[in-house]
């Protein structure tokens, strides 16, 4: 055998010091050989346990077959005490002529002695089996037997004329069901056909029973010459009970059985005693129709009674030569089992020298290999693959088998090199489709972009010449559409991995980027803004703040219910500016609520559910680039808190204030203070009248309906100012703005027909300027790729 280098022989320690170091190569092997020594003894020592639980299930089956050989016999003797009771129950009962018990018959007397003394007899064995020994199902029948202790006086009260006869014929019927209800075996046989052969012995064994009770009824009917009141229910209930009892049987017993049980029910006795009951079924009222002998009657049945006994005898010694022979298979499977464990024990021995002389050495070199497959080579491939601008780089080096290899090392070498083989076209498949994709998204993007840019512009063209306003109105919701395509496309370009297009340099007020982030979502009358801190932005990030609150807001919106708003808050720590996107729905469960929050921070890929939770991909990489932190939290009531926290390198000084002259010259409009003046919820912040009562809330008056008011509906739209700054208190925005009094505009427009966009003037111009950006950077790339 080969041994690795750095081995200690076994006699360089003599004695106990060498018995230790064996023990400890064995507990921890450094050496392949030490290892596949462990091994063997590891199996041998499972070969022996495995050993042991299969004896121990083998010797469980001996015992089994054991029990259910003796619950057989059992079995047995149960139904012969019954076989005996029947007799006895009928003989007690007088004979089939009608003889009455009063005055029985020197024969009659002398017939019930000698059944008496078989009965007694089988019950005498019955016992004997009980007590011989810890037999399945003893239990049962010593409680079964214990309704049979009334027998003496039973039968004293028979001789002397004292006992009612039904009472005496529903005595011995009990006692005879509760024979025929308990099954010893049962549970304890696993063999089917040991089952089966149970189950059909009792189901033969309770048509038996109704038969017997057949012949003693249908005797005192035929004697009669007629049914008494109730006997024929009784009648059909034991004719019904017999049915069922050989069906059963059929169904269970063996073909062997069920034919000599067909043999006795179509001999001629059998035959003449269906007639006879026939005859009893069609006269249920009055005379029986044919007369029939209840004498005969009476040998018919107890010849069918007696060969229904002859096939449970059979059945139950087919169920004992069955346990037999599984007791001799379950002797025969422990041999066996022995033979095959030192077969396997001496096999696997020969396999672990085999191990040791022909794949040590050259395993160890093809395993150094593939390590450095998967460490250096295949992850060097793949970084030269998607390194920017890279060609088809070399590929890495074969995997070679080592010198003097066995075959099976030989192909695995070979299986190995396929493996870095394909894994290394892979990757650069991989990479092209990625890179092609990735381009030819970036490029309609940026097509849809500059449609969507000129598009934007010819609408606002359109809205400045416009003086309807019922078309007015309908542009300005065209307007809205054509800003959520935009940013539909401008998340397009932000997946692709496109640079987000520049805004102006000069910063802009946190409350105009909220708004710019509100008028790009779906449904913006319903986001309402509370408490917001005085800050402004720096203008190069302007765009992809606003992009990254429209995500967010979008999917606040998404969750919550129509009827409530989403609500906007904004705090500054001093190092860091708090916004908060509050939502009011049914929230999320915790694993998906970890499972956004990981896509936020850019922990999964886009492909694991691109069209399920796209916009968490798009804001989080916007966050990424912004390095903005984004998180996801439980809202205590209901809902979902999206937190985002800018960093102080994103917040700048304010701009300067611009000349009044020049600010009028460009809006038309004095952008003085705002006189404050409180709006409630639900009331047109321009003309300052209740959509809901047409009324204003101040002079009390009533005032037409706009319209077109349903353009500006929803809870949240009235709470954000449209035409004016929010009032600043304290550097403090809330949910209560304070507007400034209500003008006329030009063509009569009022606040309800604006979009998003008019009704915020800021957002518009950084619009306008994006839209000149994207436009701008656009060409830029057609020349660069051109």
């Amino acid at each position: 055998m080969l041994v690795c280098a750095g081995s200690v022989s076994d006699g360089d320690a003599p004695g106990k010091e060498g018995d230790r170091r064996l023990v400890y190569r064995l507990l921890a092997p450094r050496t392949i050989r030490y290892r596949l020594v462990r091994i063997l003894l590891v199996s041998v020592i499972l070969v022996l346990v495995l050993l042991g639980l299969s004896v121990v299930g083998w010797y469980s089956d001996y015992s089994e077959a054991e029990e259910t050989e003796k619950a057989v016999s059992l079995v047995l003797a149960v139904q012969s005490l019954t076989q005996e009771l029947q007799r006895e129950r009928d003989v007690t009962n007088g004979k089939p002529d009608g003889e009455s018990r009063s005055t029985p018959s020197i024969e009659s007397i002398e017939s019930i002695g000698r059944q008496r003394k078989n009965t007694d007899r089988a019950l005498a064995e019955l016992n004997k089996a009980v007590a011989a020994g810890d037999i399945p199902g003893a239990g049962e029948v010593r409680g079964a037997l214990d309704r049979l202790d009334a027998v003496i006086s039973t039968r004293r009260n028979v001789d002397a004329g004292l006992a009612d006869r039904s009472a005496t014929f529903e005595w011995y019927t009990a006692g005879i069901a509760a024979l025929n209800e308990v099954e010893p075996g049962m549970g304890q046989a696993r063999d089917a056909e040991l089952r089966e052969g149970l189950r059909a012995l009792s189901a033969l064994g309770a048509a038996k029973e109704a038969t017997a009770q057949e012949r003693g009824l249908l005797a005192g009917v035929f004697a009669a010459d007629r049914f008494r009141a109730g006997e024929y229910i009784r009648f059909t209930e034991i004719r019904a009970v017999k049915l069922a009892g050989l069906a059963a049987f059929r169904h269970d017993a063996t073909l062997a059985r069920r034919s000599q049980l067909d043999a006795s029910l179509e001999s001629q006795s059998a035959v003449q005693a269906t007639a006879a009951e026939n005859v009893a079924i069609s006269s249920p009222v009055g005379p029986i129709a044919h007369p029939i002998d209840p004498v005969g009657w009476w040998a018919q049945m107890t010849s069918v009674v007696d060969q229904m006994w002859d096939v449970q005898r059979a059945v139950g010694e087919d169920l004992r030569q069955r346990a037999r022979d599984l007791r001799t298979d379950a002797a025969g499977g422990l041999t066996v089992l022995f033979v095959l464990a030192v077969f396997a024990v001496g096999l696997q021995v020969a396999l672990v020298a085999g191990c040791l002389r022909s794949i040590v050495r050259p395993l160890a070199a093809l395993v150094a290999q593939a390590h450095e497959v998967a460490a250096r080579r295949l992850p060097a491939a793949a970084a030269a693959w998607h390194a920017p601008g890279a060609q088809r780089p070399t590929p890495p080096q074969p995997v070679r088998a080592p010198a003097r290899a066995a075959t099976e090392i030989a192909s695995a070498a070979r299986a190995v090199d396929r493996v870095q083989s394909t894994a290394f076209d892979l990757v650069g498949e991989q990479a092209l489709v990625r890179r092609n994709t990735t381009e030819s998204l970036a490029e309609f993007g940026r097509r849809n972009q500059d449609l969507v840019c000129r598009q934007l512009g010819l609408i606002s063209e359109f809205e400045r010449d416009e003086p309807d306003p019922a078309v007015l109105a309908k542009l300005f919701e065209l307007d809205h559409l054509a800003t959520r395509m935009r940013r539909n496309t401008e998340s397009q370009l932000v997946l692709a991995g496109q640079p987000s297009p520049l805004c102006g340099a000069q910063p802009l007020a946190i409350t105009d980027v909220i708004r710019a982030g509100i008028s790009g979502v779906t449904d913006y009358r319903r986001v309402a803004l509370r408490q917001i801190d005085e800050v402004h932005v720096t203008g190069p990030v302007v765009g992809a703040l606003a992009h990254l609150l429209a995500e967010l807001i979008d999917n606040a919106l998404s969750l919550c219910p129509p009827h409530l708003d989403v609500e906007i808050y904004g705090a500054s720590n001093g190092v860091r500016y708090a916004l908060t996107v509050i939502d009011h729905g049914a929230g999320m469960p915790p694993e998906q609520l970890a499972t956004a929050n990981a896509r936020l921070r850019g922990e999964q890929d886009i492909t694991v559910a691109p069209t399920q939770s796209i916009e968490h991909h798009v804001a989080g990489r916007l966050a990424h680039r912004l390095g903005v932190q984004v998180e996801l939290t439980q809202t205590p009531v209901s809902g979902i808190t999206a937190q985002l926290l800018l960093p102080q390198t994103m917040l700048a000084d304010p701009p300067p204030p611009r000349p009044q002259n020049d600010h009028t010259q460009q809006t038309g409009q004095s952008r003085g203070p705002a006189t404050q003046t409180s709006i409630p919820a639900g009331t047109n912040p321009t003309t300052g009248t209740n959509p809901t009562t047409g009324t204003n809330p101040t002079t009390g008056t009533a005032t037409p309906p706009d319209p077109h008011e349903h353009l500006a509906a929803g809870p949240a739209i009235t709470q954000i100012p449209r035409n004016n700054p929010v009032k600043r208190t304290h550097k403090r925005h809330t949910g209560d703005s304070r507007p400034a009094p209500a003008r006329p505009a030009p063509n009569s427009r009022t606040m309800n027909n604006r979009s998003p966009d008019e009704t915020h003037p800021t957002p518009h111009k950084a619009r306008t300027t994006h839209h000149n950006n994207t436009t701008n950077n656009n060409t830029t790339n057609k020349d660069e790729s051109q």
